[in-house]
Order: structure tokens, then sequence, then C-alpha cells
């Protein structure tokens, strides 16, 4: 089974490409060596506040790919300088 979830988020503190692109590069490398997921931006390249970041986790167990993205979404909310504004989830089996 594979969990794609699809964070769109918001960078307050950010004021230019560069720190963004510090910020997310913070948050994926804490989320991919905590948590073993694929993650990456996947729209608003351009935009230096706003975000839309993928991650997938694969397992044979729903349970399992649930618990591993709503402990990288517990992450996220407490990481501090971005704010979840929209999460999707989809599943294939």
């Amino acid at each position: 089974m594979l969990l794609y979830v699809e964070v769109d988020g918001f960078i307050y503190e950010s004021h230019s490409l560069k720190q963004k692109r510090s910020v997310l590069k913070r948050l994926m490398l804490r989320l991919q060596n905590n948590y073993n997921i694929t993650i990456s931006e996947l729209d608003h390249h351009d935009l230096w506040q706003r975000t839309l970041i993928g991650m997938a986790v694969i397992s044979n167990d729903r349970v399992q790919c649930e618990k591993v993205i709503d402990r990288c979404l517990e992450l996220m909310d407490t990481f501090g300088e971005i704010e979840i504004t929209h999460i999707e989830r989809h599943w294939l089996d």
C-alpha cells in the first residue's frame, strides 16, 4: 500500500526564495532522516511564502502508513517556520 499526502503550507518568515529553500531543506531533511519517507516540493516554486509538499510512504500495513504520515504532520506542526493550510491524502492499494 502507498499513502501519498499533499501538504499546502505558508512560510511567514520567508522574504526571499533563498530563505524559503533554506526552511524547506531543513524540514525535508528532518522528515527524511526521522521517518524514511519520500518527500519533494511539488508546486509554488517561484512564490517565496507558499509551498506544496508531497510525501509518500509504502508499507504492507495501512495502519503503519497512517502512523508514519501522522508523525510527519505532527513534526511539521511543531516546526514553527511553516503553517499547514491544507492536507490531502491519497491511497494506492
